[in-house]
């Protein structure tokens, strides 16, 4: 990074959106400042300042610039730090690569997030949509490692949720969307991911985790919070 750069996340440990930038920091070697956010209570002047938009997490702070939106995130990450590149050179495969990371976010996120926070009797149409997202998610895999092949990129990074979060979900729930009998190629892809050097020490203490899945839920069913 050139001298005096300053690069600064905002985010929420929690958040699979803000696991994507720091995960893509931390894969090109970038040095960052990471500041937490209470994105449950009040949310400090600096984020509204920065995202005054969205007023979201995560916000990447470049050299005093907010960047926001998780995705555009990424591809600004690629583009400023080309070490370990994210994103695919070819303009085909860059296109293919950002169309999964759109329906990821489009189709899959909202469909498998829905089925644990809707009512009781819409719960099985729910469910169903959901591994048809997760369905058509795992053809993008194609016999790979990764979604970008033998490394890591832009599409594995947008679809944490499922390569993290998603299971200790299930745990909490006992909802069972992902598993190595519905989806072999997309569940070993998971423990891949987690797996994976960096990943693994970017990724939430999976105890602390579970706990928070908890804790989110009795807040949902008490009617605290609405998902």
């Amino acid at each position: 990074m050139a001298m005096g750069e300053q690069v600064k996340v905002f985010g929420f440990w929690s958040s699979p959106y803000t696991l994507r930038a720091v995960l893509a920091l931390r894969l090109k070697g970038v040095p960052y400042e990471y500041i937490e956010e209470n994105v449950l209570g009040n949310k400090s002047p600096l984020l509204l300042k920065y995202n005054p938009i969205h007023k979201k997490v995560p916000v990447l702070l470049h050299n005093g610039k907010p960047i926001v939106e998780s995705l555009v995130i990424l591809e600004y990450i690629d583009e400023i730090w080309k070490s370990n590149p994210i994103l695919p050179k070819d303009p085909y495969d860059k296109a293919m690569a950002r169309f999964w990371a759109k329906f990821f976010d489009d189709k899959c996120m909202p469909a498998v997030w829905k089925t644990f926070w809707c009512p009781e009797d819409e719960r099985e149409k729910a469910v169903e949509e959901a591994c048809q997202c997760l369905k058509t998610l795992e053809t993008a895999l194609n016999g790979k490692r990764f979604f970008g092949g033998e490394e890591i990129g832009v599409v594995d990074i947008a679809a944490n949720f499922v390569g993290f979060f998603l299971r200790t979900f299930q745990e909490v729930t006992g909802l069972e969307l992902l598993s190595a009998e519905k989806f072999p190629h997309l569940f070993k892809w998971t423990d891949e991911f987690v797996n994976h050097s960096v990943v693994k020490e970017t990724l939430p203490p999976r105890d602390k985790q579970l706990e928070f899945n908890r804790v989110i839920i009795a807040k949902y069913e008490a009617g605290e919070i609405k998902a």
